[in-house]
């Protein structure tokens, strides 16, 4: 049996207009009867929006919420932040802003990126396993030719090296990318493809390959990652004495470090991807405020957090992303929104992108601090009987 299948309808003259977006909000009243006068209203040309979105109806309005002053000690961040957070849940911004006091009363959180590299990850596909031996050494004596032909796709993207990973006959190779200010994902798609090509038309075998043979990940958590990064790794770290923890937070060192105890084996019991509280919170709401890919939260959030009761009797935190994957331009960071967000951190453009990261690890360690402190002085619950409930 055939279904009628009723299309969206598209201008193929000019289908980012407000026009062509009040066309189709009509077709899906007429399809549906939703009413979708909220979706349409919106203050920017969608003009803008070519490379960003397809059948463009209208937004999504999140509300952003501001915290702190966030005072971060980093290497391109240094002074007083407020943070722009964008999310639905009560209680989140309050957290996140009683987190970023204890780090300010504690004189600000030090925050390291480590290092910065995106991947793409073929795989080639021979007949044995000494076959896929063999190319990886060809691979590795025309490193500097397979280089120039990648990084002859990019203005700013540099081919760093090439790992190997043989299964059977397969030989998987993760290209390692240094990309500025973007992302980059697209960026090294497009080089490491450029490569692949080269490599196929110059091998005396011309081995077939699959431009991801999904060791590179993308937007989703992997081990391989925690261990070698992906984007940027970010560590944010603060010693917060005791007094400001009892004065703030109703907690003491001893009490914390306890917990940490208890919630590091709960965390190894079951496979968690973070032995901390809740990184994704932070990311989530500071990715959607700044135009970042919010599905590269799948990747960001895994962490490790490490912290130490010190003979002052004061408490030492560290949190270490390994894959934060943030951007300054391209992609969705110049929205209206989102510019406007960016600019408020002073994180917009070129030359920002490491700045932006240490806000995020920052951002992250001030709503570990505050979560892991209110569930165990019992503000957890209460917070949200406050502040997170629809009444």
């Amino acid at each position: 049996m055939t279904v009628h299948r009723v299309s969206i309808p598209r201008d193929d003259s000019d289908d980012y207009s407000a026009a062509a977006a009040a066309t189709r909000r009509s077709f899906l009243a007429e399809q549906t009867g939703s009413d979708l006068s909220h979706t349409g209203s919106f203050s920017f040309d969608p003009s803008g929006l070519v490379g960003n979105i397809e059948n463009f109806i209208g937004v999504a309005q999140v509300p952003i919420g501001i915290a702190g002053p966030l005072l971060v000690r980093g290497e391109h961040a240094v002074g007083d932040f407020y943070v722009p957070l964008a999310t639905t849940e009560g209680a989140l911004v309050a957290s996140y802003n009683r987190g970023m006091r204890v780090i300010h009363e504690s004189g600000g959180a030090t925050v390291t990126v480590s290092s910065d590299h995106m991947q793409r990850s073929p795989v080639f596909l021979f007949d044995s396993a000494r076959s896929a031996r063999d190319f990886g050494l060809w691979i590795e004596s025309n490193l500097d030719q397979i280089r120039a032909v990648a990084e002859a796709t990019t203005r700013v993207g540099k081919l760093k090296s090439i790992t190997q990973f043989a299964v059977g006959p397969l030989l998987y190779l993760r290209f390692d990318y240094t990309t500025d200010d973007a992302a980059g994902q697209n960026m090294v798609s497009k080089a490491t493809l450029a490569a692949c090509q080269w490599i196929t038309q110059t091998h005396p075998d011309h081995p077939e390959f699959i431009l991801s043979g999904n060791i590179d990940t993308d937007k989703k958590h992997s081990q391989i990652n925690m261990l070698m990064g992906r984007g940027k790794r970010v560590i944010a770290e603060v010693t917060t004495p005791r007094g400001v923890l009892e004065r703030l937070l109703g907690v003491t060192p001893e009490k914390l470090f306890r917990a940490r105890q208890i919630s590091q084996a709960g965390a190894f019991l079951v496979g968690s991807a973070n032995n901390g509280a809740h990184a994704a919170n932070g990311l989530t709401a500071l990715y959607m405020a700044t135009g970042q890919d919010v599905a590269n939260v799948s990747e960001s959030h895994g962490g490790l957090l490490y912290t130490q009761l010190l003979d002052s009797g004061d408490y030492y935190w560290s949190i270490t992303l390994p894959s934060v994957i943030v951007a300054t331009r391209g992609g969705g960071t110049g929205l209206p929104t989102q510019n406007e967000c960016l600019s408020l951190l002073d994180c917009l453009g070129d030359g920002k992108s490491q700045k932006l990261a240490e806000i995020v690890g920052a951002t992250v360690l001030a709503g570990e601090i505050s979560l892991a402190s209110a569930v165990i002085a019992g503000d957890w619950v209460t917070g949200h009987e406050n502040l997170g409930r629809n009444r």
